[in-house]
């Protein structure tokens, strides 16, 4: 009757029951409409596609008192065939009920054949019938999973009736009880059944013992405790050893993880095992004294058994408090890891695809900061609400702490469909939040990182997806998926952050210049362009290079470099009678340095190089973080006299407000609009109305990504101020831009006339 340890969530209990209702119902239609994604708003009890959490909460999407179906979170790209094929029954559940069958059965079958009585009868059977009835009820109304293990009540009882009347009699109450309790809870009497088979093992494993002893009570023949003596303590106490020993064994290997150690509440629930052993020694032998001496008392026993059951469930209920989040009633940080470390485990085995997301509100600092702290937690109950409605089937949900969340997907199809099910969560928690008539609306930024294409364990997981929210964050796209390139951390990564370091050190690093030309062939200007060979892999992207110094605290010194090669290269020009302002690349995280315009001045002064002879490159995403420290330095930059140029205009999120907010000069139109300018109508018409916005604002113009003559005619009628590209000019050494220079400089730049080859991804 006392099957095992309470199935912690991350059990391989919780997988292979799961797995084996899930093989026998792969062919049934589902039991709920409706396309897998599909909020219904319905509230969850914790059942999961790989198992169910520690926490009982409503924290995923869907309802669903059975056991895990691992069909339906499969999705909808797995057919039913197939679902069998990776979820068939496993092999060490079907060997436990097996060997309890054929222990019950040969039991059955020399009770029969030996006509012995299966149970006593007269008031002795009643008040055990009525005890187990009683036991009975308390199982059920625990509700949910609870009674599947950790009881003292059914683990005394069995013993009792092992001791008293031998281990078919105590085999057919765990098979009674299992039978009742999966007709009151008629979802999960397949479960039921796995945890009676490891019981009735256990039980077989006592009654072996109490045989070696000599001792093989029946119905008609019981151990009475009255012939009971000092020596007979010890054996009692080693046949209750021997049945903990076993149930306990086997119910251990089935609930702990394969990864990442046991789980928190398993490991809360050994101090309690020790609390059970007190139980069944202490409570199990007077049940059978009272059973042969006043057994119409028997019933009196269910209070302090059921005493000592919640007892035990309230520090069970004590230990999953502390896997929950306090505020949202989310599982936390540390259930999380614990969860993906299962997740993994499932994924694997029917090698599959887990992804995780992580998910932050854009802006709520601020919203926490103006309406204060106890509207910010009323903003996050309701972040947490929307979260549990917009989860797909089968998805689980935590919150990490502050405004950050967590979404796992144990099962999925691809790195696709998992930024698929991002995008809409993102859009989910976008949508405008109603707090005491005030109506706020709150971006959201998520990450996803998929095993096994990206990490192989919960914490790499973790962290890439962190990785990726971060980039999304940053770059205000809503999603990003992990990509290695753009993670600083990654061991290649670290060994190219520290040769990118020597080779600034060393100055490896050089500078081209692109000529920026206007139509009538006069140069406006270059744009230094940072290039970078590596001794043993040869010519590094700079998109690469650039992104691991973004990501690692080196862009300062790489702009510090860039800008004092650039300054010194201007000085030169300027010595040698070539008067050509030079604009240089700046990242947000620049402008946010402090003291930045001031060191820009110093190096102007430093090398005699006039302010308007540079001009800073910036994006919009100067200003979405800290934009009163970036205003006040684009403006400090701007008093000194350097000119400054808004880049990669159109892919951000540009906007009107950005363009009155930034001191720029000069609007750059980025490459992916010109590119099809000459054939795409929508985007030539984007180009017409930034031209005419940028003039009725006073800046000037310039076109990237010029690479043929039908391009530049269309620029020209289009009022374009000026064009860089390979038409022009590939980007350049300075000695090539020095003699490129020279040759034009009297006679201008003239258009060729066959267009070059197209530019290169990286200039």
């Amino acid at each position: 009757m006392e099957p095992s340890e309470s199935a912690a969530p991350d059990s391989r209990l919780r997988r292979l029951a799961g797995a084996w209702r899930a093989g026998l119902r792969a062919a049934r239609p589902a039991r709920r409409p409706g396309a897998e994604g599909h909020a219904t708003g319905q509230r969850a009890t914790g059942q999961y596609a790989s198992g169910s959490p520690y926490v009982a909460g409503p924290y995923t999407q869907t309802e669903n008192h059975d056991s895990p179906q691992l069909t339906a979170a499969l999705g909808p790209g797995r057919s039913g065939a197939e679902t069998e094929r990776h979820l068939s029954w496993p092999a060490l559940p079907a060997a436990i009920v097996a060997a309890a069958a054929f222990v019950l059965g040969a039991g059955f079958y020399r009770a029969f054949t030996g006509g012995h009585a299966l149970f006593p009868s007269a008031t002795v059977g009643w008040s055990l019938a009525v005890l187990t009835g009683i036991i009975v009820g308390h199982l059920v109304a625990l509700g949910r999973s609870r009674w599947w293990g950790g009881t003292g009540s059914g683990a005394a009882l069995t013993l009792a009736v092992l001791l008293l009347y031998g281990w078919v009699s105590a085999g057919l109450v765990s098979l009674t009880v299992v039978l009742l309790v999966g007709v009151a809870r008629r979802h999960r009497w397949r479960q039921g059944v796995l945890h009676g088979a490891v019981d009735i093992l256990g039980i077989a494993a006592g009654a072996l013992l109490l045989a070696l002893f000599g001792r093989v009570p029946s119905v008609e023949h019981p151990w009475n405790p009255d012939t009971w003596t000092f020596y007979t303590a010890p054996e009692v106490v080693l046949v209750a050893v021997a049945y903990l020993a076993v149930t306990r064994t086997l119910g251990w290997y089935l609930h702990a993880p394969r990864s990442g150690g046991l789980p928190t509440v398993a490991r809360t629930a050994l101090i309690r095992q020790g609390l059970v052993a007190a139980a069944l020694l202490g409570i199990a032998p007077l049940v059978c004294v009272v059973a042969t001496a006043k057994p119409v008392l028997l019933p009196l026993f269910a209070i302090p058994l059921i005493a000592l059951d919640s007892t035990l469930w309230i520090a069970r209920a004590r230990a999953e408090e502390q896997l929950r989040d306090p505020l949202t009633g989310l599982p936390n940080r540390q259930w999380l890891l614990e969860r993906i470390w299962t997740a993994l485990d499932d994924a694997e085995r029917i090698d599959a695809r887990a992804a995780l997301m992580l998910i932050d509100l854009d802006r709520f600092r601020s919203v926490n900061d103006t309406l204060g702290h106890l509207a910010g937690d009323r903003l996050l109950l309701q972040i947490a609400d929307r979260l549990r409605l917009a989860l797909p089937r089968g998805a689980e949900a935590a919150r990490l702490g502050g405004d950050e969340f967590a979404v796992l997907l144990p099962v999925a199809d691809s790195t696709t469909s998992a930024t698929r099910v991002a995008r809409g969560l993102v859009a989910a928690l976008s949508s405008p939040l109603d707090l005491d008539g005030l109506t706020l609306v709150l971006e959201a930024s998520a990450g996803v990182a998929v095993f096994p294409d990206h990490a192989l364990d919960a914490e790499g997981l973790l962290r890439r997806a962190d990785v990726a929210m971060y980039q999304a964050k940053r770059d205000r796209t809503g999603v990003e998926v992990y990509e290695s390139k753009r993670d600083s951390n990654t061991p290649d990564r670290l060994g190219l952050l520290g040769d990118l370091r020597r080779a600034l050190d060393r100055h490896e690093v050089q500078l081209h210049y692109q000529p920026k030309v206007r139509f009538d062939g006069q140069v406006a200007g270059l744009e230094a362009l940072v290039r970078w060979v590596h001794p043993e892999r040869g010519r590094v992207p700079p998109d690469e290079f650039i992104a691991i110094a973004e990501s690692s605290g080196l862009m300062p010194h790489l702009t510090e470099y860039v800008l004092e090669t650039a300054l010194g290269q201007v000085a030169e020009w300027r010595a040698q009678g070539l008067y050509v302002p030079v604009a240089v690349n700046v990242s947000p995280r620049d402008v946010h340095t402090p003291g930045f315009a001031g060191s820009v001045a110093a190096r102007l002064a430093r090398h005699g190089v006039p302010a308007g002879a540079l001009q800073l490159e910036i994006t919009e995403h100067v200003l979405l973080e800290d934009p009163q420290r970036a205003a006040d330095t684009l403006a400090a930059l701007t008093a000194h006299g350097v000119k400054m140029s808004l880049d990669d205009f159109g892919t951000g999120y540009s906007s009107l407000v950005h363009l009155r907010r930034l001191p720029v000069s000069e609007l750059k139109i980025d490459r992916s609009f010109v590119a099809r300018l000459a054939i795409d109508n929508e985007d030539a018409e984007i180009v017409r109305c930034t031209v005419d916005l940028a003039h009725s604002l006073g800046l000037l113009v310039v076109a990237e990504g010029v690479e043929d003559d039908e391009t530049w005619e269309r620029l020209r009628d289009l009022g374009c101020d000026a064009v860089q590209g390979w038409l022009v000019a590939a980007a350049m050494p300075p000695e090539e831009t020095t003699a490129w220079l020279r040759a034009r400089g009297s006679r201008g730049w003239q258009r060729p006339r066959a267009a070059l080859p197209a530019a290169a991804a990286d200039e």
